[in-house]
C-alpha cells in the first residue's frame, strides 16, 4: 500500500503506481530465464565473411553513406570506479612501514596490484599524477618507496587529488601520444570519422550522467578544434541522461519495498536497458552502438574500425532487400515464387524461421504474415570467438509459445541449474561485445517506436547492497538483450582485435592502448 507522499513521488518521475506494484510483482515472482535451444555458430546463426566478401560489403557501406544519416551511440554514463576496486583495496589494507607492494600482493593474493606499480610509467596518467604530488608535497624524495606508491594512488583517487575515482571513464586519460594524453570520449570523436561520418560530418551522441554532463561538455570544448582541423570533419556531439521514468524499486530480501532513510521510495538505476528510451530518441537512418570503454589508439583504429563498415555494408543489403519486399507486400501484386524468394529470405538471412503451414496460407494470409515479420528494426551485430571474456552470448530461443528466434542472452538470463542449458553454453563459440550497426526507419523512411519490440519477460533480478543493506534490485530488459528482442538480428564474424574493453585500470597496459 502506498502512502499519498508515496503516490506524490511516484508520479513526479513520470510513471502510476500501476508500474510500480507490477515491478513489486516482477521481484517477487522472480526472473524469467531464457529457454535456449542451440548455440548460433559459424553457419547456423552466424555469418562469416572472406576477404573480398568483406571488402565488397565495405565498399558498399563507403558508396552509400553520404545519403545517409549516420549516428554513434555511445553510453558513457559509467562511473572509473570499478577500474580502479584492486587499488582502493590498497589503500585500505597496506601499510607502508609495515610491508613492501610484494609481500601485500602475496598475503591478499591479488596480482594486480604488482603489474600496476611495476609498468606504473606507461600508464598515461602517470606524469599527470607525479606533478600533482611533487606540487603538494615538498619532502617528496625523502619518501620510502612504499610511501610513494601509497600517496600515488591517493593523488589518483582522492578528492583532494586528481579524483579520478568520480570522473566517469571517459574522461580518464586512456591514451599517451608523446607528451600528449588524450580521453577515451576524445578517442571516439577521432574513431567516428573513420567509419560513421558523411558528407564531412560527424555525429555522436552520449548517455551521460547528468552531474558529469558539463565535463564532457568542457572536454569537448577543449578537444575539438584540433580533431576537426586534423579530419576535416566537423562534429556535431548531444548528450542525453537515462531518464526518471526508467528506474525502478528495489525490494528488501523479506519482500519489502525498501525505502531511504527519510521514508522515501528508493529508485535506482534500471540496468543499460533503460538506454532504449534515449536511442528511441534518435532520428538517423543509421546508429552504430559502442560502449565508451571499447577504443584503441588511433594506429590501430583504423583496421578495426573496417569491420564497423563491414556490419553496416550487411546492414544496407539486408535491409534494401526487405524495403523491397515491403513495397511490393504492399502494392500486393505477387504469385508463388514471390512469396518462395521472401519466405527464404526471411528464414536464412534474417534468421526468422517460417510456420510449417506457411505453404498453405492464402494469398492475403502470405501478404500479411511477411509483413509482420519484415517491418521490424534490423541490427547486425559483430560476434568474436569466445576466449573466456565476459559478453552476452548468440543462442537460439524459444519462448512461450514455441517460437523460435535469434537472441543476444547474457548468462544472468541462463539456468544454469537445468543441465541441458549449462550444455548448450558450454557449446558456445561466440559472444556479443556490444558491436551492433541498427536501422531503425520502414521503408517508407519512418521511424520504428523501438519500445514496440521489447520482450518484457527479460528482465534482470539482482541482488545489491544499499547503506549495508541488502536488496533485490530489478533491471530493464537489457539494450541489446530482451530490449530487441523483436528486432530481426543478423551476426557476423569480426576478430577479437575489436573487443578491447578496459575493465581494469590495468587494461590500459595492453598493446592495443599503447602506442608503438
Amino acid at each position: 500500500m502506498f502512502t499519498e507522499k508515496d503516490i506524490k513521488q511516484i508520479k513526479s518521475k513520470g510513471i502510476t503506481p500501476d508500474q510500480v506494484n507490477a515491478q513489486v510483482s516482477r521481484l517477487k515472482n522472480g526472473m524469467s530465464f531464457s529457454d535456449l535451444v542451440a548455440a548460433a555458430t559459424i553457419g547456423k546463426g552466424i555469418e562469416s565473411y572472406d576477404k573480398g566478401e568483406t571488402q565488397e560489403l565495405i565498399n558498399l557501406y563507403d558508396n552509400k553513406k553520404d545519403n545517409l544519416s549516420i549516428v554513434k551511440f555511445v553510453p558513457a554514463s559509467g562511473a572509473a570506479t570499478r577500474m580502479f576496486k584492486f587499488l582502493f583495496q590498497f589503500l585500505q589494507h597496506f601499510n607502508p612501514s609495515k610491508e613492501n607492494v610484494k609481500k601485500y600482493a602475496e598475503r591478499k593474493n591479488e596480482a594486480l596490484i604488482e603489474t600496476f606499480f611495476e609498468k606504473l610509467e606507461q600508464f598515461p596518467f602517470y606524469n599527470e599524477v607525479q606533478s600533482v604530488i611533487r606540487q603538494g608535497t615538498p619532502n617528496y624524495d625523502a619518501l620510502t618507496n612504499e610511501e610513494k606508491q601509497m600517496l600515488f594512488v591517493k593523488t589518483m583517487l582522492d578528492a583532494d587529488g586528481l579524483n579520478y575515482s568520480f570522473l566517469p571513464k571517459g574522461l580518464l586519460p586512456f591514451h599517451k601520444y608523446g607528451a600528449q594524453v588524450k580521453t577515451a570520449f576524445e578517442e571516439h570523436l577521432f574513431e567516428s570519422t573513420l567509419y560513421a561520418s558523411s558528407n564531412g560530418k560527424s555525429n555522436l551522441h552520449f548517455t551521460v550522467s547528468e552531474k558529469h554532463h558539463l565535463y564532457f561538455k568542457k572536454e569537448f570544448s577543449a578537444v575539438v578544434e584540433p580533431i576537426e582541423d586534423q579530419t576535416n570533419t566537423k562534429f556535431n556531439v548531444s548528450y542525453s541522461f537515462q531518464k526518471e521514468a526508467t528506474e525502478t524499486v528495489a525490494l528488501t530480501l523479506d519482500d519489502k519495498v525498501f525505502r531511504n532513510e527519510d521514508g522515501s521510495i528508493l529508485f535506482r538505476p534500471a540496468g543499460h536497458g533503460a538506454l532504449l528510451e534515449n536511442l528511441n530518441d534518435l532520428d538517423n537512418d543509421l546508429i552504430f552502438i559502442k560502449n565508451i570503454d571499447n577504443i584503441v589508439v588511433a594506429n590501430k583504429n583504423i583496421e578495426v574500425s573496417n569491420y564497423k563498415k563491414l556490419l553496416a555494408g550487411v546492414l544496407l543489403e539486408a535491409q534494401e532487400k526487405v524495403f523491397t519486399y515491403l513495397k511490393k507486400l504492399d502494392e500486393g501484386y505477387l504469385d508463388d515464387a514471390d512469396f518462395k524468394v521472401m519466405a527464404l529470405f526471411l528464414r536464412y538471412r534474417l534468421n526468422v524461421p517460417v510456420v510449417a503451414d506457411f505453404e498453405a496460407f492464402c494469398s492475403e494470409e502470405k501478404i500479411s504474415y511477411l509483413k509482420e515479420k519484415f517491418d521490424r528494426p534490423i541490427r547486425v551485430c559483430g560476434m568474436v570467438k569466445n576466449q573466456g571474456e565476459p559478453g552476452g552470448g548468440p543462442f537460439w530461443v524459444k519462448d512461450d509459445e514455441g517460437k523460435i528466434s535469434l537472441q543476444i542472452v547474457e548468462f544472468a538470463q541462463i539456468n544454469f541449474g537445468k543441465k541441458n542449458q549449462q550444455g548448450i553454453v558450454y557449446k558456445a563459440t561466440h559472444f556479443n561485445p556490444t558491436d551492433l550497426v541498427c536501422g531503425v526507419k520502414n521503408y517508407k523512411g519512418e521511424k520504428f517506436d523501438l519500445t514496440k519490440f521489447v520482450d518484457p519477460e527479460a528482465a534482470f533480478i539482482t541482488t545489491k547492497t544499499q547503506n549495508g543493506v541488502d536488496i533485490q534490485a530489478l533491471e530493464l530488459p537489457g539494450l541489446w538483450n530482451g530490449s530487441m528482442a523483436y528486432w530481426n538480428s543478423i551476426f557476423v564474424e569480426v576478430p577479437l582485435e575489436t573487443f578491447n574493453p578496459v575493465k581494469t585500470v590495468n587494461d590500459l597496459l595492453k598493446p592495443v592502448h599503447q602506442v608503438s
